[in-house]
């Protein structure tokens, strides 16, 4: 069986990473069944073995909104003004800043929720929650989701048991919602990065702009123009990220989107996105987001969760 048959059935996906002299890190990538088409980013497993006991610290780009459970050493989290130490099921909501972390050798399992998947399993508006990392057990919207602390959190327990226990929980949790069209609607138009004008983007999704800030700040997280200007950093990020976890020698500019009017506005945005210069990004050490984002680009198809399109067919 092939990568793309396993992603289409939902098996395991083979193990993939960069091992390096000082630490290594595997990935693996669960498809979740077709019940769950265009809710979320993926199921994936981490694997991360820190030389010496120590702990690598790195940054996560903007994403949609996350659960994480941890099985070994547990991470410290900060995103903008709130942060997370010691906390084994860790949840964050949509972002359009990076999450700084620390962690040590660790297991985990992530799951990223798009914004239907936010629609039809989270009870609390996106917006409300945007650029948060919080213990999920503790809070009303994420609490059910601790039902998977146990097995996920099981250092015993293999990865077929897990991904099972997450596909069962899951489906029982699941509920509908009215706006899943114009979600779909929303979201293919963000992902196809061919609208620079939030009346444009209001006119390609058959709504008004009302509408369309209405159903953005509910399941995105965010007002449509920021929205706009998150993929076009993210499609720039990534190609540069991608680049270089392959040897390459890409540029900033040109890896830069070519709706940027120049470097300068780059430079703005990629400041504002990640709280340095793309200066002072290139130069840091990225132990494990490097290996993940070109990993998650072979086997999944897209280096990032913003980059993933919605499944289509959905819409009614």
């Amino acid at each position: 069986m092939g990568i793309e048959e396993d992603m289409r059935t939902g098996a395991i996906a083979p193990a993939t990473g960069l091992t390096g002299p000082r630490h290594s890190v595997r990935s693996q990538f669960f498809a979740p069944p077709s019940q769950f088409d265009g809710c979320f980013t993926t199921f994936y497993h981490l694997e991360l073995d820190v030389a010496d006991g120590g702990i690598v610290e790195d940054y996560l780009q903007p994403e949609w909104g996350n659960i994480r459970f941890f099985s070994g050493a547990l991470p410290k989290s900060q995103i903008g003004e709130t942060s997370l130490e010691g906390a084994r099921y860790n949840a964050t909501g949509p972002s359009s800043l990076p999450c700084h972390f620390t962690v040590g050798t660790t297991r985990m399992w992530g799951i990223g929720f798009l914004p239907m998947g936010w629609a039809r399993f989270v009870d609390a508006d996106a917006y409300d929650l945007a650029n948060t990392v919080f213990g999920g057990a503790r809070h009303r919207a994420f609490r059910k989701f601790d039902a998977l602390s146990g097995v996920l959190c099981d250092p015993d327990a293999t990865l077929e048991e897990q991904y099972g226990h997450i596909v069962e929980v899951m489906d029982g949790l699941m509920r509908q919602s009215r706006d899943e069209p114009k979600i779909v609607r929303v979201h293919a138009a963000l992902v196809s990065g061919e609208h620079f004008a939030v009346g444009e983007l209001a006119d390609a999704c058959g709504m008004s702009i009302r509408t369309l800030e209405r159903v953005c700040h509910r399941y995105f997280g965010f007002a449509p123009k920021l929205l706009m200007r998150r993929q076009r950093f993210m499609r720039s990020l990534t190609s540069f990220m991608v680049d270089r976890a392959q040897g390459g020698g890409l540029r900033w500019t040109e890896a830069m989107d070519g709706d940027y009017h120049d470097q300068a506005q780059f430079t703005r945005e990629f400041t504002e996105f990640m709280t340095m210069t793309p200066t002072q990004y290139a130069a840091l050490d990225k132990p494990v987001l490097t290996s993940f984002m070109e990993a998650r680009a072979r086997v999944w198809g897209s280096a990032a969760q913003t980059l993933d399109k919605p499944k289509q067919g959905e819409e009614s």
